[in-house]
């Protein structure tokens, strides 16, 4: 495959999540392929971060605050972004609990933002795709929690593996309008949320990732941007409905 088959020039991606960690990564990747970026998250400051570091590398990045659990803003910020080409709905959070102790607001928390914000994101933008007659590729973000039980997270689980049937069943419908979709399932990658409070307690939990990695070490964002790339590129043109894992060869990070 030729490298120019990597080449986002004259396209438009929606990133959900590009205010730090892989949203950005792959906000600032795929810019630097040429695309231009509008990216999307409630954290105004760090999308201006992300924009500043697009446009000081050359690219175009446009931001769009929003609440992704919000239909409407999501409709709105599609809208104004006009034609798009490329879909990456990264947006998410985690919460931590026992099932025994695992409460509704909880649950209803995690699953409006992991999956009902990747529901309105690839509603709308799939939407604008048919109206006038494009094809494109919608990337969502499920995790390697959906291989594995996993313990102490369940809503997180849970909301990733509602993901992944979305993915399925909107490539099986969308592919007759020549609209892609395929999801990305990390592992450990060091991000704001796999973060902890505790320096030592973090070090400890690399430590045994990269212990358990045949490559030995843990993911970054990059890592997962650059699958971004390839499946919002020309590169993926036959790929729909696939679940894309890159993990370092650790099926279950946990």
């Amino acid at each position: 495959m030729p490298l120019t088959a990597y080449d986002l020039t004259g396209r438009s991606a929606f990133i959900t999540g590009a205010a730090g960690g892989i949203g950005r990564a792959g906000a600032v990747l795929l810019a630097s392929a040429g695309a231009t970026v509008h990216g999307a998250d409630r954290d105004e400051k760090g999308l201006l971060e992300t924009r500043e570091l697009i446009n000081e590398a050359g690219g175009t990045c446009h931001v769009h605050p929003l609440d992704v659990t919000d239909r409407n803003q999501i409709r709105d910020a599609v809208a104004a972004a006009g034609d798009l080409d490329v879909l990456a709905a990264v947006a998410g959070i985690m919460h931590t609990s026992s099932v025994l102790d695992t409460a509704d607001d909880d649950l209803d928390r995690v699953l409006s933002v992991n999956f009902k914000g990747v529901l309105y994101a690839c509603q709308e933008v799939a939407r604008s795709m048919i109206a006038r007659g494009a094809s494109g590729s919608l990337i969502t973000m499920a995790s390697g929690a959906v291989d594995a039980a996993s313990p102490g997270l369940l809503c997180y689980g849970a909301a990733k593996a509602a993901v992944v049937q979305l993915t399925k069943t909107l490539a099986t419908e969308l592919g007759r309008h020549a609209i892609r979709v395929n999801a990305i399932a990390p592992g450990w990658i060091r991000t704001p949320m796999t973060a902890r409070h505790d320096a030592d307690q973090q070090h400890r939990a690399e430590a045994t990732m990269a212990r358990i990695s045949p490559l030995g070490r843990v993911g970054e964002p990059e890592d997962v941007a650059h699958t971004m790339l390839y499946l919002a590129s020309d590169a993926s043109a036959f790929m729909t409905g696939q679940i894309l894992r890159p993990n370092g060869g650790v099926a279950m990070p946990w």
